[in-house]
């Protein structure tokens, strides 16, 4: 742990640098190919729950009866295999049928009766419409979409629309990624699911919203220099959040994943699986997008303005005639030597930049 923050530390300082947005190409095809996975998932179609799709609930109370038992029983009436709970405590057995089954609830429960060995009076019977699914399908859509809106006004005014743009990428990108992986592995989307989607966009959100902060402290007054370009600056201020980030994940992953794995494989909770699933996919992808994807596409079309490319040549030719200036042995900064912090941008005053000084002259870069 004392070398996990003392690398948190290194990072911070810009002693130890992870090239990041440098290595943008890369992290845009990893998130291609995860992302064209989960649209095929997406394609195959997402398993709706009866809250969606209408059907009726069946709960039934006896005691001994197993969710086995009563899984053989409603799978001799319908041909659908119906979803069998156990819920109350194991006290009561719950059975859901689709709509999609011709068969009426009366039919349904007088056979259930005679499977099972229940008085067809002790069977309770909820029909669930398919309109309710509809109407809250609708509700969670206009939320997401104003969501997004008053998200991207906020960032475009708070910040810039480049970070807008940016953060946006990010939140689709992680939703297209939670969605499908839902759909690949076929747990049941319930309103829980609804809500485990919402909740990450919030996550997600911050967690670009805090690197970003900590990129726009780096870069004011960029141009006034001519030491670092604004990928640099940006990769920067992305590894001087970089141990927090990943600290938040994990604090934030660990209760989710007890939810997941222990809950709902282990002991059997399925009611746990259809939020914990997509809090726990969306999590890691929002951690995952905040330093992969956001923060080098901001950094890439920060690149296409006029006043950044201008800066970029500048740099380009300072280290030129820095290199040249070492190997002639002429006037050229000493091997090793660091940047002064007051020739450093605002926010960046603390930072060795011993990866620009080191490729100007020619040697290795402290960049892994």
């Amino acid at each position: 742990m004392s070398r996990f923050s003392n690398l948190g530390h290194r990072l911070y300082q810009g002693e130890v640098s992870f090239d990041f947005v440098g290595r943008r190409k890369l992290w845009y095809s990893i998130s291609g190919v995860i992302v064209l996975v989960a649209a095929i998932g997406l394609a195959m179609g997402l398993h709706l729950g009866i809250e969606f799709k209408g059907g009726q609930v069946y709960t039934v109370s006896k005691p001994g009866l197993s969710v086995s038992q009563a899984q053989d029983a409603a799978d001799k009436i319908v041909s659908s295999h119906p979803l069998v709970q156990s819920v109350d405590d194991g006290k009561k057995i719950r059975i859901q049928v689709s709509s999609e089954e011709q068969v009426s609830s009366s039919t349904f429960t007088d056979k259930l009766s005679k499977e099972i060995g229940v008085p067809v009076a002790e069977i309770d019977t909820q029909v669930i419409g398919p309109s309710w699914g509809e109407q809250i399908s609708k509700k969670a859509l206009t939320g997401l979409i104003i969501f997004m809106v008053l998200v991207t006004a906020y960032l475009a005014i708070a910040f810039e629309w480049r970070m807008a743009v940016a953060a946006l990428v990010a939140l689709i990108h992680d939703l297209l990624i939670t969605i499908g992986v839902y759909a690949l592995v076929g747990f049941e989307v319930t309103p829980g699911t609804v809500i485990g989607f919402l909740t990450i966009l919030g996550y997600s959100l911050y967690d670009t919203v805090v690197v970003f902060d900590t990129v726009k402290e780096n870069t004011k007054g960029l141009t006034k220099q001519n030491k670092l370009t604004y990928s640099e600056a940006a990769n920067a201020g992305l590894n001087q959040t970089l141990v927090r980030s990943l600290n938040t994940t994990v604090v934030a992953l660990l209760p989710v994943a007890a939810l997941l794995f222990i809950g709902g494989g282990i002991l059997g909770a399925g009611t746990l699986n259809d939020i914990s699933l997509a809090l726990f996919i969306g999590l890691a992808a929002g951690a995952y997008s905040s330093i992969c994807v956001a923060t080098p596409l901001l950094a890439q079309l920060k690149e296409e303005q006029p006043d950044m490319k201008a800066l970029a040549k500048r740099v380009a030719q300072r280290r030129a005639a820095d290199a040249k200036a070492a190997a002639e042995g002429g006037s050229g900064a000493p091997a090793g030597e660091e940047f002064a912090d007051e020739d450093l941008p605002a926010g960046m005053v603390g930072q060795r930049g011993r990866a620009s000084g080191a490729r100007a002259k020619g040697r290795p870069s402290t960049k892994r």
